[in-house]
């Protein structure tokens, strides 16, 4: 009758670790490892055995449960973290004490779910790692702080503000596709990041909807992009009779529009690749047309000179247009009028319009950008947003003159529009 009993709670005690490990997908051994170091625990925090020169140790049945507590004289300890690394088990003797059963369990409970909740975390970072670069769809859990929770299926992913899309408000249970962008350590461990606003998420929406792309016979060859505003990218064939404009738009313009619904009507320019600088910065510089370009192929330098009605188009609201295709061709624009006048210039190498401001310190841009104030049309519409922020004199007089500059600008370009329109 004993043996039967002792069975029974071997069998009970086994059948629940296989479960637990079944269910998290956690070796059996890490749990009954974290049991030991839980009976540790408890017994050093009922107890209070401060004795250095002792070391315990549990033995634990792995098929009914059974434990003791083993206390061994210490042979040798790291010089550096005191850690033991050696210990007299011939000398060992049983230390557990009477009734500790119930109280070890109760802290051991404890342990064992959060070493559980450890050990999942890190076979989900382990799952994501190889995930890296994919596009998944999230859906929004909360906010903490300005990042954004997302569930991103077995795990949770978090969005920095850096990451976010410019003009995009994330609202809770709301789903989005998001690309697995790093592992990223914080103040919490290690955690999933993703992103709306890197480049290869557009990458990765046209491998989803063009066939060709994810076949391979139309390439991404190059990709520029604002997020939130505009993203340029120029495809090429690797197929002949392959038309990569034309499958990356689709019929009627059905995976194009599919793309831009997905980005949250982002603008996206679609251009195709050349081998001949001259050609790309044409294509780049689209929707404005009859520009002269002389380029420096040495220096990486693009001289860009416009017709007066083309120069706006060429520059873009706020730079945009040329900054954007300075980014994709790796050439410095610099765009001047018929007259020979400087317009707008972009080196390639600035991420938003807020990055063209000569004197603004890199703390100032930091708050800015978490903010997603990264233009000067954001900076106009939430000026008191801005002054809010206790930014240095120098720096709220360099944005206000800017914005001054513009809205002078912003009013005129209206007053031109309406004009046009009532004609």
């Amino acid at each position: 009758m004993q043996q039967s009993s002792n069975s029974m709670v071997r069998t009970e005690f086994a059948a629940a670790i296989n479960q637990i490990a079944n269910e998290r997908k956690i070796e059996p051994e890490s749990i009954l490892e974290a049991i030991r170091q839980a009976l540790i625990s408890a017994y050093r925090k009922q107890y209070g055995d401060e004795n250095d020169n002792v070391h315990y140790f549990v033995e634990l049945d792995p098929g009914t449960g059974e434990s003791k507590i083993f206390g061994a004289p210490v042979l040798e300890r790291d010089e550096e973290t005191l850690e033991v690394l050696k210990w007299d088990e011939k000398k060992a003797t049983d230390v557990t004490p009477a009734g500790f059963g119930r109280i070890a369990a109760q802290t051991a409970k404890q342990v064992v779910l959060q070493k559980i909740r450890e050990s999942e975390r890190e076979q989900i970072i382990s799952e994501y790692t190889s995930k890296i670069g994919e596009i998944v769809s999230a859906q929004i859990l909360r906010m903490d702080g300005r990042t954004v929770v997302l569930d991103i299926g077995r795990g949770q992913g978090l969005m920095p503000p850096e990451e976010q899309m410019r003009g995009e408000f994330y609202r809770i249970n709301n789903r989005v596709t998001v690309l697995i962008k790093e592992i990223r350590e914080t103040n919490r461990g290690q955690a999933v990041i993703v992103s709306r606003a890197d480049a290869a998420i557009v990458s990765k929406l046209f491998e989803r909807e063009v066939p060709e792309v994810a076949s391979g016979a139309v390439e991404i060859a190059l990709i520029a992009r604002e997020a939130g505003v505009r993203t340029k990218l120029a495809v090429r064939s690797t197929q002949e009779g392959v038309d990569p404009v034309g499958s990356c738009v689709g019929q009627r313009g059905v995976r194009v529009q599919e793309v831009i619904r997905e980005l949250n009507n982002e603008k996206l320019d679609i251009i195709p690749y050349s081998d001949n600088p001259q050609l790309l910065l044409q294509a780049a510089l689209a929707p404005a047309d009859s520009l002269t370009i002389k380029i420096d192929e040495k220096l990486k330098v693009a001289t860009v000179t416009a017709p007066d009605d083309q120069l706006s188009l060429a520059i873009g609201r706020g730079g945009q247009n040329a900054r954007i295709a300075a980014k994709l061709s790796g050439y410095k624009i610099t765009i001047k009028s018929a007259g020979g006048e400087v317009k707008s210039s972009a080196t390639g190498k600035e991420e938003y319009e807020i990055d063209t401001f000569t004197g603004l310190s890199e703390e100032t841009r930091s708050q800015l950008v978490e903010h997603k104030l990264t233009t000067l049309g954001d900076l106009s519409r939430f000026k008191d947003k801005w002054h809010a922020f206790e930014l240095p004199e120098d720096q709220v007089e360099l944005l206000d003159k800017r914005i001054a500059v513009f809205e002078v600008e912003q009013a005129k370009y209206d007053a031109e529009r309406i004009g046009r329109e009532t004609l």
